[in-house]
């Protein structure tokens, strides 16, 4: 019988001597980086790595070894490719400078997703206090555009419901038109049905809300055959369509405060399927930059379409000891089965784990981009 305590002794004598053996590697990995740094090579050097892997697995004894000794050489590649980046990450400038305080007074034009009433306004006025030229957009992309051009100052967007999840036209458009997220703000959503003073809730035929709107109250309609649910650019917006509308048969999926806006009465409370129901919102400008204390880095980046490709993105997030809070993929136009990825992870960008982090994945990846640096509230 094998002798436990002598093999676990030879175990323990093989694990000192890779030890020894990795730290050697790592220190002529140190003088490489050096030497990339001076002469502006890239770190990631795939046909390289792929020939060594290729070598090291040929001489491995049997079929499972071969395939161990590629995962094993694959991690010691990317730890020295780490060991390397970090030695780049100082070296590194950022274009993103740091800010305190928003200078905020009552010429500061802030574009806000939907008609007056929505929760976005009360995103805006929340955030920014009453003291702002709020202007009331009917879409996205046009507050996307006014933004990048300077036609305002600041946006604010919804960007995620604790319920439904992202709201990816956002993901897409911060993408496209490479604006920055310096802050985020939360609202307890309250959908209820808005009716004309009067109405009841047998008189409603068609219901107009966003579609978030409609997504987030959709169990409330399950057994009402008779009322048809339509699309509509806002919940407000549907709120001042359904006052406008001469008859009854109209109702809308909105707030309180925007039936208060436009003289609805709410027919129907609690509407939406969850309870704890909130949605996230984004202030964004076109300005590259960041709250000194912020603690959340939001980024996007394309891959190869290969295996292994996004956990080697991730693996410097979580190498650096950084807190992955979201991720979500979006397809890449015109390119079939390729996706764009969005995560988001809590740091700052003077911290050194995060800069270590930026630096990994943007040698890596074939597009990136740092799309904010924000506080969470």
């Amino acid at each position: 019988m094998v002798d436990l305590k002598d093999s676990r002794e030879k175990i323990d004598k093989i694990d000192h001597q890779i030890v020894e053996l990795f730290e050697q590697r790592m220190k002529i990995a140190s003088d490489v980086a050096d030497y990339k740094i001076q002469t502006g090579k890239k770190v990631l050097d795939k046909e390289r790595e792929n020939q060594k892997l290729e070598h090291l697995s040929a001489l491995a004894s049997n079929p499972f070894n071969k395939h161990a000794v590629n995962e094993l050489f694959s991690q010691i590649m990317s730890m020295s490719r780490k060991w390397q980046y970090s030695k780049m990450a100082s070296n590194t400038p950022t274009e993103f400078v740091p800010f305190e305080h928003l200078d905020i007074n009552p010429d500061t034009k802030v574009a806000y997703f939907g008609e007056p009433g929505s929760n976005t306004e009360q995103a805006m006025l929340e955030y920014f206090g009453k003291e702002v030229d709020g202007q009331g957009v009917g879409s996205f992309k046009t507050i996307m555009e006014m933004v990048k051009d300077g036609t305002v100052e600041y946006g604010v967007l919804p960007i995620e419901n604790s319920s439904t999840g992202g709201i990816t036209d956002i993901f897409d458009l911060l993408f496209e038109y490479g604006n920055t997220i310096i802050g985020e703000h939360c609202v307890k959503i309250e959908h209820v049905l808005l009716a004309k003073e009067g109405t009841t809730l047998a008189d409603v035929k068609e219901v107009y809300s966003h579609p978030q709107g409609i997504l987030q109250c959709r169990s409330f309609f399950e057994n009402m055959d008779e009322v048809t649910l339509k699309e509509f650019e806002s919940t407000s917006a549907a709120a001042k369509y359904a006052s406008e509308h001469p008859g009854k048969e109209v109702a809308a999926i909105a707030s309180v405060r925007a039936g208060q806006y436009y003289g609805l009465t709410p027919i129907a409370t609690s509407i939406s399927t969850e309870n704890k129901n909130y949605t996230r919102f984004i202030i964004i400008t076109n300005k590259k930059w960041f709250h000194k204390d912020a603690n959340k880095v939001s980024i996007c980046f394309e891959i190869p379409h290969e295996s292994g490709s996004l956990y080697n993105m991730l693996s410097h997030i979580i190498y650096n000891g950084l807190n992955m809070t979201k991720i979500e993929s979006r397809p890449i136009r015109g390119r079939t089965w390729e996706y764009r990825f969005f995560v988001e992870f809590e740091g700052n960008l003077k911290d050194a784990g995060v800069k270590n982090a930026l630096v990994g994945i943007h040698q890596e990846a074939s597009d990136f981009k740092i799309i904010g640096n924000f506080r969470t509230i």
